[in-house]
């Protein structure tokens, strides 16, 4: 097989067999191929590659001024890739097993604060061409924070979720893992909200001949719902229209406020854990660090004792 297809049959059974979802195939995709790409430009193929090629290929990757966490995300898919093959049996040796990583450096993840966010959520009450999108935009951000939700677990929910008026949600997370999370007062009335207007609108179009949508947040685009590239440009403009920077604001800060806000608060990091879909607790243990960052410069702030000489 030629490197195409080896990376085509990887992905086939990234799919099938651990329910990758379609972002992590992507990803994989685009790292593969750089990595082919690379290799063709060496006249080598996937058969015949050995460990120090692709430790060349690492360092030509640092020589083109890569990213430190893009290097070794390239890595991880390399890995992935020949641990595959050598289960597979199209080689009896796995050439990238021993290769250690650049690793990731561990930057705190932004976050807000609790005034950041009722900003955010007022501009989604006030910000929209119609009511219609006023009250999506209000269920939109009120779900996101009172959930904690990647942002394709939330724009790819199934109105079927939504029914009932739930006290909880079951999203379906990485690796098609289910689980629950509660939602709040605020969330639960921003969507019977927009349940209702969204159903309304189903049925015009349905009475249209149109066939029925399957998303709380429908679209006509190929997707068939809200896709994150423009929940991303509309949390841009909340932003903007609640007078927070939008240089700090992300669908993905919304989830770390989420759990820095909890963690804070005094919730137990292993119910965090669980709200977030984390895998391991490793990775929700970084709200840790950044509640602790967030008290020693209230302190540096605040405290007397902190302040300059000069400023006595």
């Amino acid at each position: 097989m030629d490197n195409l297809n080896w990376i085509s049959t990887f992905l086939d059974a990234q799919a099938a067999d651990l329910g990758a979802a379609r972002n992590t195939q992507l990803a994989y995709a685009r790292d593969l191929r750089a990595f082919s790409d690379w290799a063709k430009g060496k006249g080598l193929d996937f058969a015949a590659i050995q460990r120090s090629d692709i430790e060349a290929y690492l360092v030509a990757c640092d020589a083109e001024g890569l990213a430190q966490s893009t290097r070794a995300r390239r890595l991880s898919a390399i890995k992935q890739l020949y641990r595959f093959a050598f289960e597979e049996g199209w080689r009896n040796d796995n050439p990238a097993i021993q290769i250690k990583g650049p690793g990731r450096s561990k930057r705190l993840p932004k976050t807000l604060d609790v005034l950041e966010v009722d900003r955010l959520i007022d501009a989604a009450r006030t910000t929209g061409r119609s009511e219609t999108d006023r009250l999506r935009n209000t269920c939109l951000m009120q779900l996101l924070y009172a959930t904690g939700m990647r942002v394709t677990e939330l724009v790819s929910l199934p109105v079927s979720a939504a029914r009932g008026d739930p006290r909880m949600l079951l999203v379906m997370g990485k690796g098609s893992k289910e689980r629950m999370v509660p939602l709040s007062p605020p969330a639960r009335t921003a969507l019977a909200a927009w349940l209702k207007t969204r159903d309304a609108a189903e049925d015009a179009r349905r009475a249209d001949g149109h066939a029925p949508s399957r998303f709380l947040f429908p679209s006509r685009g190929k997707s068939g719902h809200l896709t994150r590239h423009r929940f991303y440009m509309l949390i841009k403009e909340l932003a903007v229209a609640g007078g927070v920077s939008p240089d700090k604001v992300t669908p993905h800060t919304l989830r770390h406020a989420f759990a820095t806000h909890l963690l804070a608060n005094g919730a137990d990091l292993r119910a965090i854990q669980t709200l977030l879909g984390h895998a391991d607790v490793a990775t929700t243990e970084i709200y840790t660090h950044v509640l602790d960052e967030r008290l020693r410069d209230l302190v540096l702030e605040n405290h007397p004792l902190a302040r300059d000489s000069d400023d006595n």
